[in-house]
């Protein structure tokens, strides 16, 4: 992967497509970040491009190809509806721009592929936004995990109990859309999965899902519950909703066989690693989780998470959150929706599946 020219000073030069409510966390974001400069915005709105670009001090345009076509671009944050994710990634990676692409990185397998097959093809990174992993707690959950204070993993359990009412999916076309939102699991549910799949650290070999929509008009899930087993041999359970009044923020359990660790939004409520003290960390702002408002959650760990990736960029190496992650975490989803529809278990499609 090529590196960023010392002669340029070492600056990793943005753009940001999409300009909605997670486009501002990226915005904030790269403003916090030395070395990152946003050089164009684009919106599919006018008005909203204009508003982000005037407050940005920088130019912005209503067609994409209009700011991959600049000269002066190392990389682009894709920040639009889920379903563009795989169009607009493709566009990106073919201008050969670094991708960051926020959750999920496309809609289905086969899209996350091919996204991962084209960087590779043009040495260019691609990461997908997971930032939960650069929250301070569960740093230092991984880094126990990594050094066998727990032990063997007996157990590793993800719940998700939200809520969003019909008119968060009334107020645009695309929610609750199997194509463009995938439902609980792909738009509320990723993080967690990541978090699971990154924590354990062991593919996923099998997989039993049930979903069902139950308290939405909307074509995808607002609910799924899914029974895995990972390669390694540890045990799994994920439960996603968008149905729980009035919202809970995510639990995180890991069950070891020398100790357990629960995390409940971003506080760890149970600590029993033996000859290690529960650390103390700084909580982030908001919920870390977005319960029923899906804005409230901190951009501190994005700013980690970019951070990191300006540093990469820099240096022509892979980012902490590579591509195949994000397409470990779809290929997961879809294989609990196969499992619900073929009423079977099944098994893992995807990179180190």
């Amino acid at each position: 992967m090529p590196k960023i020219e010392e002669g340029g000073g070492g600056i990793v030069r943005f753009g940001v497509i999409g300009a909605g409510l997670i486009a501002d966390f990226h915005l904030r974001a790269l403003q916090a970040i030395p070395g990152a400069v946003v050089v164009a915005v684009s919106s599919r709105r006018e008005s909203r491009a204009r508003e982000v670009g005037e407050r940005e001090g920088c130019p912005w345009t209503t067609d994409y190809g209009e700011l991959l076509a600049r000269p002066d671009l190392d990389a682009v944050c894709v920040t639009t509806s889920s379903g563009s994710h795989y169009e607009i990634g493709m566009a990106v990676l073919r201008a050969g721009k670094h991708l960051i692409m926020e959750k999920p990185l496309a809609m289905t397998g086969a899209q996350c592929e091919g996204l991962v097959e084209e960087a590779r093809s043009r040495m260019l990174l691609l990461s997908t936004i997971s930032q939960r992993r650069f929250e301070p707690q569960h740093q230092a959950i991984q880094e126990v995990i990594a050094a066998g204070k727990l032990g063997r993993l007996l157990l590793a359990e993800a719940e998700c109990p939200y809520y969003r009412d019909q008119a968060y999916y009334d107020s645009a076309d695309w929610r609750g859309t199997i194509a463009e939102d995938g439902g609980a699991l792909m738009n509320q549910g990723i993080h967690s999965v990541d978090l699971l799949l990154w924590l354990v650290g062991s593919p996923v070999h099998r997989v039993y899902g049930c979903v069902s929509t139950m308290t939405h008009q909307m074509e995808a899930e607002d609910i799924g519950l899914a029974f895995l087993q990972f390669r390694s041999g540890t045990l799994g359970r994920i439960m996603v909703s968008t149905s729980i009044v009035p919202g809970f923020v995510p639990k995180l359990a890991l069950y070891g066989e020398y100790g357990t660790i629960v995390v409940e939004g971003s506080t760890i409520t149970h600590w029993s690693v033996p000859d290690m003290e529960k650390p103390v960390a700084k909580k982030p702002d908001g919920t870390g989780g977005g319960v029923s408002d899906p804005g409230a959650i901190s951009w501190e760990p994005h700013r980690l998470q970019l951070m990191g990736i300006v540093d990469a960029i820099r240096e022509g190496r892979p980012a902490a959150v590579t591509g195949e992650d994000g397409w470990r975490a779809v290929a997961l989803i879809e294989a609990i929706v196969r499992s619900s529809d073929e009423a079977a278990e099944v098994g893992v499609d995807g990179e180190g599946s």
